[in-house]
């Protein structure tokens, strides 16, 4: 057997692994999935009306919310892709794993692939509530194909990120905190009001940082609004953060921890 195969085979055995903890424990799900919903719930009803002012009324603000809150939602598997990680590092669970005939790789590949999927599941749900609260996009199967391939791609790239966070972190309680910067940055980009009607110095941190960019992506995907360069600029960021993480993780990771 190829040492290929090995490694997808022993990343297999891993994903299941880390599928079982997530079905066995789902109160980090549940509580990383609740923050969105909430989240579009109040920004749909209880401020709604006032933001929505210039977006054509409550339901254009839907309409403009609701891609933001699923790259929110997203983002929001950073912290227990994080944990998840740190306490399998800080209770000896890697250092087992390493003398064992596993491919090394396969450990952090299944976590990766594990929070991927979890992330797109949210998504999912994420955006049956807000179609509930008044959500009509437009895009037709291409465009929803498209969309959920861009959700897969920040998936990716914020996992790995998390990834490497949870590996110099000390402990599983510093784990959960250092992740929420990646959590925050979409508050500071387009997620719930334009760029364009922010102060000089915070529109040009909302037009230059990562989150906004997919943000705009995803909106034009499911709603037809014009993309542009947005789509490139987004993909950048992502095999950026991505690459920045894989490569921080296998650092950390060879060394055998912090």
């Amino acid at each position: 057997m190829s040492t290929l195969t090995l490694a997808v085979t022993d990343s297999a055995t891993m994903l299941r692994r880390n599928l079982r903890h997530l079905i066995r424990y789902p109160a980090m799900a549940v509580s990383v999935l609740g923050m969105p919903i909430i989240l579009l719930l109040l920004f749909v009803y209880v401020f709604g009306g006032t933001l929505g002012a210039g977006l054509h009324g409550t339901r254009g603000y839907v309409n403009y919310l609701a891609p933001g809150i699923i790259v929110i939602a997203v983002s929001s598997v950073c912290v227990p892709t994080a944990v998840a990680v740190n306490v399998d590092m800080t209770e000896g669970i890697i250092n087992r794993f390493r003398t064992m005939a596993i491919a090394r790789v396969s450990v952090l590949t299944g976590h990766v692939v594990g929070s991927v999927i979890q992330a797109l599941l949210s998504t999912a749900l994420v955006i049956g509530v807000a179609v509930l609260a008044g959500f009509r996009p437009t895009a037709g199967p291409q465009e929803w194909v498209a969309a959920f391939a861009v959700l897969a791609m920040i998936a990716f790239a914020m996992t790995w990120v998390s990834v490497a966070l949870g590996l110099v972190a000390r402990t599983p309680a510093n784990a959960s905190n250092l992740p929420l910067p990646l959590w925050f940055l979409p508050f500071l980009g387009s997620a719930f009001v334009p760029a364009d009607s922010m102060s000089a110095g915070l529109r040009w941190f909302a037009e230059y940082q990562p989150f906004t960019p997919m943000i705009e992506t995803l909106r034009g995907l499911l709603l037809g609004t014009g993309i542009g360069d947005q789509a490139l600029i987004a993909a950048a960021w992502c095999a950026g953060l991505a690459l920045a993480g894989y490569l921080g993780a296998k650092v950390v990771y060879n060394r055998g921890g912090r």
